[in-house]
């Protein structure tokens, strides 16, 4: 499953790359500093890192935990930018939330 594996991350890294700059950008508009190191990135998440080096079940079933966390913090969200009728913010979260639920349905059809 490697090659497999590997160009599916591959993919999603790129695609997460791209949406951590729509974020800042997002952040920066209005007004606020946008984290910029891995060490803020580390204060803000709440996806851990694993210090174990998982099989390719275990790394897929960690990714689907992950993308899964993504859609419960936009939801959590939701609310605050819908009351501040702030339409950019909520269309952003949509977005993240359509990708990542979209995400999580395919990895977990790799585990049945």
């Amino acid at each position: 499953m490697f090659n497999t594996l590997h160009l599916m991350f591959e993919t999603q890294y790129n695609e997460l790359w791209i949406a951590v700059d729509l974020i800042a950008e997002r952040i920066r508009a209005l007004v606020y500093p946008a984290p910029g190191s891995y060490a803020q990135f580390v204060k803000l998440a709440s996806i851990k890192e694993s210090d174990d080096v998982p099989s390719a079940e275990e790394m897929i079933a960690d990714l689907v935990k992950g993308q899964e966390a993504v859609v419960k913090t936009a939801r959590k969200m939701f609310p605050t930018a819908d009351r501040a009728h702030d339409e950019p913010t909520t269309d952003l979260l949509t977005q993240r939330m359509q990708i990542h639920e979209k995400t999580a349905w395919m990895l977990r059809s790799m585990l049945e």
